[in-house]
């Protein structure tokens, strides 16, 4: 994987203002109206909702990433790549370490914001498992979003991932406390990353969570995201 692809790739997807709307901006303006909405609640809520919008944050972010993919198999341009030393291995682990990059601001705004502006207080070991484990649990998101690019069309991808960042958050439990929702929504929600990917942060705050289920949740969502990605990559280049 080439250094210079890769710095070049970030830069794209930083510089795109669209992107910073949907998984920056949004995440922080939803956290604040949230917290301080009738009067706000109480700081361990705020915590919890913070975790919500951190984790829609790096995972839409990651998700996003992938709608590249879509504009360059468009124009021909992953064609063009196989002419060049880089290789199929070089380009999916770019775009994924892409996809990740992207997904870094939000875990960093939204803590600081939590922080500083609505008076959450975790100790260092707290802070870094909301933060960093979240990062992490992004992981399967970008394949996600490898594998949607691999497969829509740069007309498609927009609509594609603001309906299924939509779904997944809403069903995932990252809006509104699992709880206070129909038990129709928590069973739908154990299937789904974006529950598992929550409850990493969710159980820092002393919730009921299983770290190793979720960890082992994830794990599965990324190799079972990761092979499918890697065998649309290869039919797609034996068919060009």
């Amino acid at each position: 994987m080439s250094t210079g692809y890769l710095l070049l790739e970030i830069k794209r997807a930083l510089r795109a203002g669209r992107f910073l709307v949907f998984t920056v901006a949004l995440p922080v303006l939803m956290f604040l109206f949230m917290s301080n909405i009738g009067g706000g609640g109480d700081v361990q809520q705020k915590a919890g909702l913070m975790v919500g919008m951190i984790t829609w944050g790096a995972f839409s972010a990651a998700l996003f990433a992938g709608a590249r993919v879509a504009i360059e198999r468009d124009a021909g341009w992953q064609r063009q790549l196989r002419l060049t030393p880089l290789n199929g291995a070089g380009y999916l682990t770019a775009k994924g370490v892409v996809g990740m990059v992207v997904a870094l601001p939000a875990v960093v705004l939204v803590p600081l914001i939590g922080a500083f502006g609505e008076g959450v207080r975790l100790d260092a070991g707290q802070w870094a498992q909301v933060t960093v484990g979240i990062w992490v649990a992004a992981i399967p998101f970008a394949l996600l979003g490898l594998l949607l690019g691999q497969y829509g069309t740069a007309d498609s991808m927009q609509s594609i991932t603001g309906v299924l960042m939509l779904v997944l958050a809403m069903f995932g439990g990252l809006w509104v406390p699992l709880s206070a929702l129909p038990g129709l929504f928590s069973g739908i929600a154990q299937i789904l990353p974006t529950y598992w990917m929550s409850e990493v942060g969710r159980s820092a705050l002393g919730s009921s969570g299983n770290v190793l289920t979720a960890v082992l949740v994830l794990a599965a969502w990324t190799v079972v995201l990761g092979a499918l990605v890697v065998r649309r990559y290869r039919l797609d280049s034996a068919r060009s």
